[in-house]
């Protein structure tokens, strides 16, 4: 007789592994299906293990400019298997703290494949042998996956997705990075900061493109004054892999095609969601280009399955996910939870230097009929960034002119990461810019900058 449970949340990434815990503290019997490790994606493959490399590039270039902080380092050198032996080691404790949240909820974790054999069914399959296990209602929380070029197929050796660059077989001497979104962007930064020679090429007309213009040209011109050579508005039609390395055509901004020769090429040109081959066109489960459609509560069209995370409408981001998954967990369990705003959703992009943003652009609140004002305060008059040598950067505020609602917040520069939730907590308690002026910021800090930002959109910078 199958196992039965009130929820069963097939896949343990950030979103199901929140949904099993939240459903489970409110008292309903929960198992959760992982095929490969529990924390999935994002802990073992993702955000977590590449922050640690970053880490690790960030570190080597402080020591790198030793001497900027009146210090002497000496014959520095970077050992990548012993960075990414630090890497995994992060991601393996994290893995272990995730095996422990399960004990402690008391779900029950069934590893395996988990196919919907039924809307309340799901088949789990591990070594040839099946169990079914069902459930009133099932999240479906299994993720995403990196899309491969037709041309350039990865092969873990010359062609690389974000998993191979993170356990890459040797240091890239010359590397090719197509797409400029976080993922490529962050490992450009990361192989630049290790010492190696990095191309972006960006098929639109600048990268991060989703993030504010001013921060697409801010970013272009550090980037290139680390070393990096940008393209955009480019792209790659041909790649041949080689034994020693790949020889890529690109087609420039101006329409000329030139080859050149790269050791490596890392992809990374969006997602593919994990929805094929777990039963969802015979439910009749409505999608769009494989993403499935949910309602604000996460519920699919069929009664008793939800979806969050990646396999749904952007952003695709692991916090999002998870709210998302404390949201569909009290729906289930009877509750009345808000629905989520995405224009409240901070992203983060852990390049050198960083980016941080919530809400709309300038560009996105002027198409929305928003008649705008525009703060600005540079990292260079900020004390406290100055003392840290990461005089670099700045930050932008966009508000609503005629109400003083805070439309959206955009930073490049050390640690603004840790910053925009500032900002995040001020658009979901729908803050306006006078109650913003009004809160004190401690001295000397970085914050600081967010509230000069405030003051310049309306004329009251204080220090610049």
């Amino acid at each position: 007789m199958a196992d039965t449970y009130d929820l069963i949340v097939l896949g343990s990434g950030p979103g199901g592994y929140v949904a099993a815990i939240r459903a489970s503290q409110l008292g309903l019997k929960v198992a959760i299906v992982e095929r490969e490790l529990l924390g999935g994606i994002c802990l073992n493959w993702g955000c977590i293990p590449t922050k640690a490399l970053l880490r690790s590039a960030e570190i080597y270039h402080y020591m790198q400019h030793a001497k900027d902080y009146g210090l002497v380092a000496e014959k520095i050198s970077a050992d990548i298997d012993a960075v990414v032996k630090r890497s995994r080691g992060v991601a393996k404790q994290l893995n272990q703290g995730v095996t422990h949240l399960m004990k402690k909820n008391k779900i029950t974790v069934h590893m395996g494949e988990g196919t919907l054999t039924a809307a309340n069914k799901v088949a789990v399959t591990k070594d040839g042998k099946t169990e079914e296990i069902s459930a009133k209602n099932i999240i479906l929380a299994t993720g995403a996956r990196a899309r491969d070029l037709p041309f350039a197929k990865a092969d873990g050796k010359r062609i690389w997705t974000y998993r191979h660059a993170m356990v890459p077989p040797e240091m890239p001497t010359k590397l090719l990075v197509i797409g400029s979104g976080a993922i490529g962007i962050e490992f450009a930064s990361f192989y630049n900061d290790m010492g190696a020679e990095v191309t972006v090429v960006e098929m639109l007309d600048r990268i991060v493109p989703v993030e504010d213009a001013e921060i697409s040209a801010f970013l272009e011109k550090s980037l290139k004054k680390q070393g990096m050579t940008i393209m955009t508005g480019a792209g790659v039609e041909k790649i041949d892999v080689g034994a020693k390395g790949v020889t890529a055509s690109i087609k420039a901004k101006d329409g000329k095609v030139a080859t050149s020769e790269f050791s490596h090429v890392i992809v990374a040109v969006g997602i593919v969601p994990n929805t094929e081959n777990i039963g969802l066109e015979a439910l009749g489960v409505a999608m769009d280009r494989g993403f499935l459609k949910t309602d604000p509560m996460c519920r699919t069209n069929v009664a008793g399955l939800w979806a969050i995370g990646d396999i749904t409408a952007p952003p695709w981001l692991a916090h999002k996910a998870s709210h998302e998954g404390v949201i569909a967990a009290e729906a289930i369990a009877g509750g009345h939870p808000h629905a989520m705003d995405p224009k409240n959703i901070p992203g983060c992009t852990y390049c050198h230097p960083q980016i941080a943003s919530v809400g709309l652009t300038e560009a996105k609140a002027k198409e929305a009929g928003y008649d705008v004002k525009v703060g600005n305060f540079p990292f260079i008059g900020n004390g406290k960034a100055i003392a840290l040598g990461e005089a670099e950067g700045f930050i932008k505020t966009v508000f609503d002119a005629k109400t003083g609602e805070l439309l959206g917040a955009h930073m490049i520069g050390a640690e603004v990461t840790e910053l925009i939730q500032g900002y995040t907590i001020g658009k979901t308690l729908e803050t306006t810019e006078q109650e913003l002026m009004e809160t004190v910021f401690p001295h000397p800090t970085l914050s600081e900058m967010m509230h000069e930002s405030v003051l310049s959109a309306y004329g009251r910078a204080l220090h610049f």
